[in-house]
């Protein structure tokens, strides 16, 4: 590791985060609280509080939502010295509600800085310097500029020996899934954890048929973590397959966020020094403790509440 850098270093849009209280609707909501989120900024904020050195970059508007997530970062322990701020772009917004008891997000990001990053802004040298690398799906399908700076970032991360993990995170909002697959795939075939949900897999893969995904997915160097295949998460290495059940919830308030926080407790556990199937048990740990609280990254649980679940200790209320 290069020594201004931590062990996993991630980058994507982060974005404003505007919502009713009590699951109302916004038409029917006199006011809405204000938070944000993003794939990667929630990943960084869930390995920062299991005690991983983490950094997150992106670009963000000089406004007071960049500044108050680039603050809110840095106080959750996460580097953010790689930032970008623009005086020409703002920080994309969205908007969630729930409507007909399900949940719809509006967003407000064309033209953000986020959709704006160009392979330039990297710093070569602080992905060089970390052990991993995290992206997500999402980056690519905001604009031919984030494609191109995503791609270059794995470049430089496997031409230095630095681990990428990739998760899909397929967003149908942004583009068809015909050019997801283009841009998806061949990034998949780069990683070294690949962490796809099973309804992803399905849609990029355009069959529902398991044993012809698992061998399309065992062609592929990754460690695959197949996310929600019924009520297990699949472990494809080497061949070998492993299923373990989802670490039961006392309660689900909101799912918004499990994936983010699966995601963050499974590289927590690589860094840890874990094998990948206890790695899963960590990151089941980490999603089932996500989806009983409200919030993109507030729910995420430190480390000592994880610990205390891998350890089935005693939980002390008073």
């Amino acid at each position: 590791m290069h020594e201004s850098s931590p062990q996993i270093v991630t980058f994507g849009e982060s974005m404003a985060l505007f919502m009713p209280q009590e699951h109302k609707s916004i038409e029917r909501a006199a006011t809405l609280e204000q938070s944000f989120g993003g794939a990667e900024s929630n990943v960084a904020i869930g390995l920062a509080r299991l005690g991983t050195s983490v950094g997150w970059f992106g670009a963000l508007g000089d406004d007071p939502f960049g500044k108050i997530i680039l603050k809110t970062l840095r106080g959750e322990g996460v580097d953010v010295s790689r930032a970008q701020v623009s005086t020409e772009a703002p920080t994309g917004m969205m908007f969630r509600e729930h409507v007909a008891g399900r949940m719809a997000v509006h967003y407000f990001r064309k033209h953000s800085a986020a959709s704006r990053m160009l392979p330039e802004h990297l710093d070569e040298n602080y992905i060089r310097g970390a052990k991993l690398l995290h992206v997500t799906g999402i980056t690519a399908a905001l604009s031919e500029d984030c494609r191109r700076t995503l791609r270059r970032a794995v470049d430089i991360a496997k031409e230095a020996g630095v681990l990428v993990s990739f998760d899909p995170n397929l967003r149908l909002k942004l583009w068809s899934i015909e050019q997801a697959r283009e841009i998806l795939l061949p990034l998949a075939a780069e990683a070294d954890y690949f962490l796809p949900g099973w309804d992803e897999l399905k849609l990029l893969y355009d069959t529902d048929d398991y044993e012809h995904i698992k061998g399309q997915l065992t062609e592929l160097k990754a460690v695959s973590i197949i996310k929600g295949r019924g009520d297990t998460t699949v472990v494809l290495n080497n061949g070998q397959e492993e299923s373990l059940p989802f670490y039961p919830a006392e309660q689900v308030i909101d799912t918004v966020g499990a994936g983010d926080g699966f995601c963050a407790g499974f590289l927590a556990g690589i860094m840890k020094g874990l094998s990948p199937v206890e790695a899963v048990r960590l990151a089941s740990i980490n999603g089932s403790l996500v989806v009983q609280m409200r919030g993109d990254w507030e729910a995420l649980p430190e480390w000592s509440v994880v610990e205390q679940r891998m350890s089935a200790k005693a939980w002390v209320e008073r």
